[in-house]
């Protein structure tokens, strides 16, 4: 099966708004200090992305929109190699259940996040077709 390339317009827009978001997450991540260690930033910065990209999901159809914001801007923001990095610091820092707690609180609440923006979005697109 032969593989094809996305088009250079798709590829501009993912570029863009990946651009936009690793930005904004470097300033979040460079102004927000750890608190007892624990990497709030970049947390907050997944949460933050899990629900926005599912109030996108819900209320947003076009393709070249959400390869803007969600697959380059929320793409960007949202970092799971910074997660994962932080989450083995702590554990080289001998902080086993900090760790966990900073798991569950990424993986979990990124997941509840993802579900209260879809239903932000789902609630969005019902009242603007009223």
């Amino acid at each position: 099966m032969a593989t094809t390339w996305p088009r250079p317009d798709a590829v501009a827009l993912v570029a863009a708004g990946g651009a936009v978001g690793t930005l904004v997450r470097y300033g979040v991540a460079a102004s927000v200090d750890p608190v007892d260690g624990l990497p709030v930033g970049i947390l907050g910065v997944n949460l933050l992305g899990a629900f926005l990209l599912g109030v996108l999901t819900a209320t947003v159809a076009s393709s070249r929109t959400r390869l803007l914001l969600g697959t380059g801007l929320m793409g960007g923001f949202t970092t799971y190699s910074a997660f994962a990095l932080d989450t083995q610091g702590l554990l080289a820092d001998g902080r086993p259940a900090d760790a966990l707690v900073y798991l569950l609180a990424t993986v979990a609440g990124g997941f509840a996040a993802s579900v209260g923006g879809l239903a932000v979005g789902r609630a969005l697109r019902v009242r603007g077709a009223r």
